[in-house]
């Protein structure tokens, strides 16, 4: 299953979009002065990522909120939008209820579940989209909402859905290549440590990766962005270490004197990993960009998940975590 959920990304978002355009959102009543995000997980994720989509484009602020709790600062004048694949993830629940409170103008983003059923009653917006697959594997979906619902309200430029059509062609045209890639760079991440670094403004996407790495291939490994490591874990590298793998997320256009920093860092960090690798992106666009490394690392994982001989859906611990939980 979870091969073919990878495979049809580019499916999911043209889906996605025809969705939104169907379904629609009601008008809002105030305007925004900012926007908050309740996600968490695979779910939530896409709430990351389109924050930093958004960040050189929107006029105000965007916040991502992991948690039970939302920010003093929520109130009518808050785009609220909750995301939930299942609809019942509880720490989404709970700031949901807390928005209600604050008066947020709020849209969800769900395959059903109570937070459907919260939308209904209370006549939010809401978003419906295909159910019964694991969160992590509907990105697509998810996240191709949140760009829509952006783009809607000018918080992305109006290039947008141009540039998510042209996402779709990109991954068609090269699923090939992808998958060769994901394949060989799975192979030096094998029995590895992945170490995952990228420009700042793709911080998202390189938490996505180390996500798909914990979830998929039964993995642990750690992110950081330049250039905040330069000023910290650049340190660390003092020693060689032969069960760390590290992997720069590259795209032509990240900032200059980042692609400069990275340069160097190689040449550092090279000394004491077991191997370092670049992944660059492919596309015009940052949205593009964007879709071809979650692509991309993506199917790294289900190839590591291959290799290290393990079942990809098996998510047995965060069941019994619910489980335990239950019983408070």
């Amino acid at each position: 299953m979870m091969q073919e959920l990878i495979k049809n990304l580019p499916l999911q978002i043209k889906e996605s979009i025809q969705i939104f355009e169907v379904t629609g959102i009601p008008p809002l009543t105030n305007e925004i002065h900012q926007v908050v995000i309740a996600g968490l997980g695979g779910s939530g994720i896409g709430g990351s990522i389109i924050a930093d989509l958004a960040k050189p484009y929107a006029h105000i602020p965007v916040v991502v909120t992991k948690d039970y709790s939302i920010p003093a600062f929520v109130n009518q004048y808050t785009l609220f939008i909750a995301s939930s694949y299942s609809g019942n993830t509880e720490e989404t629940l709970m700031a949901l209820e807390h928005a209600l409170e604050r008066k947020a103008q709020i849209i969800c983003i769900t395959s059903g579940g109570k937070l459907a059923e919260i939308a209904k009653k209370h006549q939010l917006g809401l978003l419906l989209i295909p159910g019964g697959y694991p969160p992590r594997a509907c990105l697509g979906y998810s996240l191709t909402q949140l760009i829509c619902i952006f783009h809607k309200f000018r918080l992305l430029p109006d290039s947008t859905m141009n540039e998510l059509q042209a996402t779709v062609n990109l991954l068609n045209h090269n699923a090939g290549n992808i998958q060769n890639e994901a394949r060989q760079l799975s192979q030096s991440l094998h029995q590895k440590i992945p170490v995952i670094y990228a420009d700042a403004s793709m911080e998202g996407v390189a938490i996505r990766f180390r996500q798909q790495l914990n979830e998929n291939s039964k993995m642990l490994a750690w992110h950081h962005v330049v250039p905040e490591m330069n000023h910290n874990e650049l340190v660390g590298w003092a020693a060689k270490n032969e069960n760390l793998a590290v992997v720069y997320l590259r795209n032509k256009d990240d900032y200059a004197r980042n692609q400069a920093r990275i340069s160097i860092n190689r040449e550092v960090i090279s000394k004491y990993a077991a191997s370092v690798h670049d992944v660059w992106s492919q596309g015009n666009s940052r949205i593009e960009q964007t879709f071809y490394h979650i692509h991309c690392c993506d199917w790294v994982s289900y190839y590591l998940s291959e290799l290290r001989g393990v079942d990809i859906m098996d998510i047995q611990v965060i069941d019994q975590l619910k489980n335990e939980l239950a019983k408070l």
